[in-house]
C-alpha cells in the first residue's frame, strides 16, 4: 500500500495570480505527488473554479497529479463534466485525479441558485453513472429520472481507463455511494476514529457488492500549520469560519496545528485507521507564509510519512 501526499488550497491565499504557479512548480520540484483545489461556485472568498484550474494544470506542469477536493456534482451538467474531464485527462497524459461530492445541505449554492439540495444524493449518482458510462463506452443511452441521453458520445475518452472516480464525504450515503459507484474515497477535514470508520464501511459494503477498491485509495484531508494555534492566521482559515455553508463550523479541534513531530505523530494516527493518501491544507496567508509552511512540509514531514524511495 503506497503511501502518498500532496497539497491542496481552499480560497486564494497568495498575493498575487502569478504566486499559485511559482507553489506548483515548487510542488513539482520536490516531487509532490499531488495538488488539489477545493471547489466552492459561490463565496465572497477568492476560490478559484476548479475545472479551470486542472486544465490550467494540465499545461503548466510535467508530472504532478491534480484532483478537485470535491466537485459538487448535482450543481454541474454531467455531460459537459464528463467531457471536461477527458479532454483535461488526455492533455495532461493521464494525470487528472477526478474527486467528486454531493455538497452541503445548507450551502449557499443551493438558495442562490434557486437549486433543491433535496435530491442532491439521487442526482449525484445517476451523474457518477453517466460519467463512468461516457469516459468508457461509444454511446451511451440513459433513462434516468433526472437525465435522459440518446446515443451520447465523447471523444478523446480518458488516457487513464478507467478514469478514477473519487468521491468525498463522511456521511453514511456517501460512503455507500462510494462503494457501489467509486474507486477511492478521501474524507474532509475529520478525525482518525471517523477515518476508520469510513473505509471500514465502504470495504464491508463494496465487498457485499462483489466490488474491490484498492486497499491504497482512502485518504483524508489534513489542514496543518507547523505553529501554534495562537497564530494570528488560524482563526481566518476559511474552514474555521462560516464559509457560506449554512452552519457555523468550528473545525479548530480538528486541525493539525503544533511542531513537525506533533504533526507527524497525528499524520500517523490517520495511516493507523487505513488512510493512505493524505490532501495536505496548509493554513497560512500570504506568499511568504504559504511557500514556507509547504517547504517545511516537504523537507520535514513528508519523508517521515510517505513510504517513497527518492
Amino acid at each position: 500500500m503506497a503511501i502518498r501526499a500532496g497539497f491542496g488550497i481552499a480560497n486564494f491565499p497568495f498575493d498575487t495570480p502569478r504566486s499559485w504557479f511559482e507553489w506548483v512548480q515548487l510542488l513539482e520540484r520536490y516531487k509532490v505527488d499531488s495538488v488539489w483545489q477545493t471547489d466552492r461556485l459561490v463565496s465572497s472568498d477568492p476560490y478559484l473554479e476548479t475545472i479551470s484550474v486542472m486544465a490550467t494544470l494540465a499545461g503548466c506542469t510535467e508530472r504532478i497529479k491534480f484532483g478537485m477536493n470535491a466537485i459538487v456534482a448535482p450543481l454541474r451538467d454531467p455531460l459537459v463534466l464528463a467531457k471536461q474531464c477527458a479532454t483535461i485527462d488526455f492533455l495532461s497524459n493521464g494525470r487528472l485525479l477526478p474527486m467528486f461530492g454531493v455538497g452541503y445541505p445548507n450551502a449557499i449554492e443551493w438558495r442562490t441558485t434557486g437549486v433543491s439540495p433535496a435530491d442532491r444524493g439521487a442526482r449525484s449518482t445517476e451523474i457518477f453513472q453517466l460519467l463512468n458510462l461516457l469516459w468508457t463506452q461509444d454511446s451511451v443511452t440513459f433513462e434516468g429520472r433526472f437525465f435522459k441521453y440518446k446515443e451520447a458520445s465523447i471523444a478523446p475518452r480518458p488516457i487513464q481507463q478507467p478514469l478514477p472516480l473519487w468521491i468525498g464525504g463522511n456521511a453514511e450515503a456517501a460512503l455507500k455511494r462510494t462503494a457501489r459507484l467509486g474507486t477511492g474515497w478521501i474524507g474532509g477535514i475529520t478525525t482518525p476514529e471517523q477515518v476508520a470508520h469510513a473505509i471500514t464501511t465502504i470495504r464491508s459494503e463494496a465487498e457485499a457488492l462483489g466490488r474491490h477498491i484498492d486497499p491504497d485509495h482512502f485518504g483524508t484531508s489534513v489542514a496543518f500549520r507547523i505553529g501554534s494555534m495562537d497564530d494570528p492566521v488560524v482563526s481566518e482559515f476559511p474552514l474555521v469560519k462560516r464559509a457560506g455553508l449554512g452552519d457555523e463550523i468550528d473545525l479548530r479541534p480538528l486541525l493539525c496545528i503544533g511542531s513537525v513531530k506533533e504533526i507527524i505523530q497525528r499524520i500517523e494516527q490517520y495511516k493507523a485507521a487505513g488512510a493512505s493518501k493524505f490532501v495536505l491544507l496548509p493554513i497560512a496567508m500570504g506568499d511568504r507564509d504559504v511557500f514556507d509552511q509547504t517547504r517545511r512540509a516537504c523537507e520535514e514531514i513528508l519523508p517521515a510519512i510517505e513510504d517513497r524511495k527518492s
